[in-house]
């Protein structure tokens, strides 16, 4: 395991438990910086010397005086439950009274009309293009689509197998049959990229977990390279290697984003409202709701059924009485 670099001892140790654990870079970055944080708001005290009441008085300082969404405040407390269980081995009570809450509000996603999602697809093209179609197409996570390897894509079965999704769930999806040859004709391009870069030297895709070491030259094989390439390599932050991750989610996002300005869509959509029309769209076709469960990868239906909202409202669920006035 590569050792983490931070300035304080104790923050390295907690970057160490996470990294022991292979979550991601960016899971590693948040909660490293919520327990500076929280060791900041404290006057600098050690964790070790503070416990519940402390705990308490930082999330309610989130949702009272910094007025951050809910999403937020339980991300803080995730950092901060993982530290103590698996950094000081001295877990929190699991009912922390005194905790002002920040509101969770109840919106129903956005969705996109089949007009509106084909007006879009419309304004983009090639691997910008290619990404929005998975989106929409398989109802994948934006990250879920940059994260796809070679090895994912069975075209025979027109299925993607999305590894470690949300949850840390593996599961499989459908392929759209008009994304086959386009993506076939992708990928013929991404392998004439990893040629060049094993030509160069390079070419070792970083492996999720132990595969580097139980497989050391696995990292060169095309079937695990991404789908995505970034187009040009870059230092590695945990192991300081130069290689090719994949494409930047920020890519996709301003390309979707300035394509929904030029298809005159008045909503307040991006990239993961592809995935909440792929649901809706599905629901309105009459596929089962435990389907397109398993196609989103939600642990409970529950998720799922907020897209029957989106079904049951305005003029799909309701006749105005104003057609019987002005009749």
């Amino acid at each position: 395991m590569d050792v983490p670099r931070y300035q304080s001892a104790f923050l390295t140790e907690v970057a160490g438990a996470i990294r022991t654990r292979h979550y991601s870079i960016r899971t590693e970055q948040a909660y490293v910086d919520w327990v500076r944080r929280f060791i900041l708001f404290h006057g600098k005290r050690h964790p070790r010397e503070m416990g519940e009441t402390e705990v308490a008085e930082f999330l309610t300082h989130l949702a009272v005086k910094r007025n951050v969404a809910a999403s937020t405040q339980n991300q803080a407390l995730n950092a901060l439950v993982f530290m103590y269980k698996e950094v000081l081995d001295r877990p929190l009570a699991a009912e922390m009274r005194g905790i002002a809450h920040a509101k969770r509000p109840k919106r129903i996603p956005v969705v996109l009309s089949v007009e509106e999602v084909s007006k879009l697809l419309r304004g983009l093209e090639g691997v910008q293009w290619l990404v929005a179609c998975l989106l929409y197409g398989s109802g994948l996570r934006l990250i879920e689509a940059l994260r796809l390897r070679v090895m994912d894509l069975d075209f025979s079965r027109r299925t993607v197998l999305v590894r470690n999704g949300k949850g840390g769930k593996d599961r499989v999806v459908t392929l759209a049959d008009e994304l086959v040859l386009p993506l076939q004709r992708h990928l013929q391009n991404v392998k004439t990229l990893h040629e060049r870069d094993l030509a160069a030297g390079f070419g070792c895709v970083y492996l999720p977990h132990a595969l580097s070491r139980k497989y050391p030259n696995a990292c060169r094989e095309w079937g695990w390279q991404y789908v995505f390439p970034a187009s040009r390599r870059s230092r590695d932050p945990r192991s300081q290697q130069e290689r090719r991750h994949h494409l930047d989610a920020s890519v996709i996002q301003k390309a979707v984003n300035a394509a929904v300005r030029r298809a005159g869509i008045r909503k307040k959509a991006g990239c993961h409202t592809l995935r909440h029309s792929f649901a809706t769209h599905l629901l309105e076709r009459g596929s089962d709701i435990r389907t397109v469960q398993e196609q989103l990868g939600h642990k409970d239906v529950r998720t799922t059924q907020i897209y029957t909202h989106v079904l049951n409202r305005g003029g799909m669920a309701v006749r105005s009485p104003l057609g019987n006035v002005l009749g």
